[in-house]
């Protein structure tokens, strides 16, 4: 039993040595990439973001596009968790407010991770066009059944669900993609809670009056 329970602590302590090591090197990358784009990033300055040895970046992601695929997965895994109140919510008012709120909280936790997406996006998808083709596809199409099922019971207006998830998308992720612009506008200062707050609650009073949200019927 001893035994047992010694290999069983090592093997924790080396899983979670491996987790911290790779959050490491994914935070350094998201920034490396959002800063220099794919083609501009190279796993040593990677690696000195990280202040790691180029050869740790190697053992954990064999190659520079296995570490940025991996980034954009990220992102957008956590993206997909913050839609997971559109199959709970009562209704469109709860869910796409809650949504919104997520997104926008995402756009200033994980600003990079959200620069890293558009500027693929923008370039092409050339690495992560297969994921657009079947992830994404997939997903959207789910918020789609969502958003028309809303529609049929008359909880919002019958808009085209593909065009507001656009806007969601673009309004919620500009406060990341163009946060400088933003701190500019304010002073070249960073936006404060207070501001945040107001930010989530005008977006979605915008954009809920503006489909006519509503959970009651």
């Amino acid at each position: 039993m001893p035994d047992q329970q010694s290999s069983s602590a090592k093997a924790s302590s080396k899983k979670m040595r491996r987790q911290e090591a790779e959050a490491l090197i994914l935070s350094a990358a998201e920034k490396v990439f959002a800063e220099a784009g794919f083609g501009g990033a190279t796993m040593q300055l990677i690696a000195d973001m990280a202040g790691l040895p180029k050869a740790n970046l190697h053992y954990y992601f064999p190659t520079k596009e296995t570490l940025y695929r991996q980034v954009v997965q990220n992102i957008f895994q956590i993206w997909l968790q913050a839609a997971d109140i559109f199959d709970q919510a009562d209704g469109p008012a709860e869910g796409i407010g809650a949504y919104i709120d997520a997104k926008m909280e995402i756009s200033r936790r994980h600003p990079e991770g959200s620069k890293v997406w558009a500027a693929e996006v923008m370039h092409g998808a050339p690495v992560i066009q297969d994921y657009l083709e079947t992830t994404l596809t997939e997903w959207t199409n789910g918020r789609i059944a969502v958003i028309e099922r809303w529609i049929a019971e008359g909880r919002m207006d019958p808009i085209d669900p593909r065009h507001l998830l656009y806007m969601l998308w673009a309004t919620t992720q500009h406060y990341a993609d163009f946060g400088h612009q933003i701190e500019t506008l304010n002073g070249d200062t960073a936006l404060s809670d207070a501001q945040w707050n107001a930010a989530k609650s005008s977006v979605k009073s915008i954009i809920l009056k503006g489909i006519g949200a509503k959970d009651d019927v």
